[in-house]
């Protein structure tokens, strides 16, 4: 891939035309007809990048319990994410006015605030099942629909002047608190969405709920989408448009202790729910928020419990050896790396990468290098979306290149 003319010729490159790989399909009077295809596959896969250090853990991140409007208790709840979905980690998420015609979470000296709290710390196992403290509060006019995280076990209710409103001033302050995550949902909503074109990226929030059951936020008129009102603005392609670095989460939104478990009635694609997958050191509380922090994340639709994958898929997406989530600034470097491996429980049908908010590759195998050339803008946008071959799909966050204050690199 040393050609003086290539850029002439390529935007982007594999490394079945490196140099390495050439020379080998060209070498002459070698019998050896198999070992020279297994040098060529390892030629191919020299430009990987290493094994994960981090591991892979997939939780249920939106929820709710009898304290607000759903039917199980917040025992019942975990004990069904636990061990009957054998999910990694949970957060029970509640509206914080717990339920229309009910009291509120802070209501009688924060009697049910206290009791999620309580519920959370007893169902925590350290390196085994991991749960998260949160709520949902009524954000208008920004994010009508809001999930607050915490980082410990325990949290202040976020009160701002008149309930179910939140200010701008108020907003900021929530967003720079690190030790605090908040996350849209049902963002493409006429009545509780979100419209990222009109709000500055500053007020966007670091990470989405592209999907719960049924109604993926990619953008408008994807095929993962239920048939519901939707409208410009509130699809996370419109925020990435923006400029927003925005990552996603996935979370079943639940009122019926049905967390992490498909119900074939519901049809398609109701049926499947919303996981989060995440890349992190250890199943503990810190190291699961941290890798939330960090954006990396992935969202899938979560398939039947049966078989050894359990319904998961796995999502490896690297560029030059940087997770999903990160930064990669971009000075004098000749080609990007971009890497995907993929596990699933079904075949995949499609593997497509998406840059700058289009279709750009798609591929239909579980594994791949791609060397890409060109820098298309001060920030180019890249992520994944994975189709199965049974109608799931799921939804790496992007990895963000930037081109740095010495670039010298192709572009066009």
């Amino acid at each position: 891939m040393n050609h003086p003319d290539k850029y002439k010729a390529k935007r982007f490159d594999t490394p079945g035309r490196s140099a390495a790989f050439t020379d080998i399909v060209y070498r002459e009077e070698d019998e050896n007809t198999s070992g020279l295809y297994r040098e060529m596959k390892k030629a191919e896969r020299s430009f990987d990048p290493p094994a994960p250090e981090l591991k892979v853990f997939v939780g249920e991140m939106h929820g709710h319990s009898m304290l607000s409007d759903g039917k199980p208790t917040p025992e019942e709840y975990f004990r069904h994410i636990k061990d009957i979905a054998k999910l990694d980690f949970a957060a029970l998420t509640d509206h914080d006015h717990g339920g229309v015609g009910k009291p509120t979470l802070w209501a009688n000296g924060h009697k049910k605030w206290k009791e999620i709290c309580d519920t959370v710390n007893i169902f925590n196992e350290k390196g085994k099942f991991t749960t998260l403290l949160g709520y949902e509060r009524d954000s208008y006019p920004f994010y009508n629909n809001l999930v607050i995280y915490f980082r410990g076990a325990d949290g202040e209710l976020m009160r701002d002047g008149r309930d179910g409103e939140l200010t701008e001033a108020r907003l900021k302050e929530l967003l720079s608190d690190e030790n605090l995550i908040l996350v849209p949902h049902d963002t493409y909503s006429l009545s509780a969405g979100a419209d990222f074109i009109a709000m500055e990226k500053e007020l966007h929030t670091p990470l989405m709920e592209i999907i719960s059951r049924g109604d993926a936020a990619e953008y408008m008129g994807n095929p993962a989408f239920v048939n519901a009102s939707c409208c410009e603005g509130g699809f996370w392609r419109d925020a990435l448009k923006k400029g927003s670095k925005m990552g996603v989460i996935a979370g079943s939104d639940d009122h019926d202790c049905m967390n992490g478990t498909v119900i074939e009635n519901e049809g398609y694609p109701r049926m499947y729910p919303g996981v989060t997958g995440i890349w992190a050191k250890e199943n503990t509380r810190e190291s699961i928020f941290d890798a939330l922090k960090a954006k990396r994340t992935y969202a899938f639709m979560l398939g039947k419990s049966d078989g050894e994958m359990r319904g998961r898929i796995q999502i490896d997406f690297r560029i030059n050896g940087h997770w999903m989530g990160e930064t990669v600034v971009r000075e004098n470097e000749e080609a990007l790396r971009i890497y995907f491996n993929i596990l699933a429980d079904v075949p995949i049908k499609a593997v497509t990468l998406v840059k700058n908010c289009r279709d750009y590759m798609i591929f239909c195998g579980e594994q791949e290098l791609i060397l890409d050339y060109r820098q298309e803008a001060d920030t180019d946008v890249y992520y994944l979306r994975v189709e199965l071959c049974d109608g799931r799909f799921g939804w790496t966050s992007p990895v963000w290149v930037e081109k740095g204050q010495k670039w010298n690199g192709f572009e066009r």
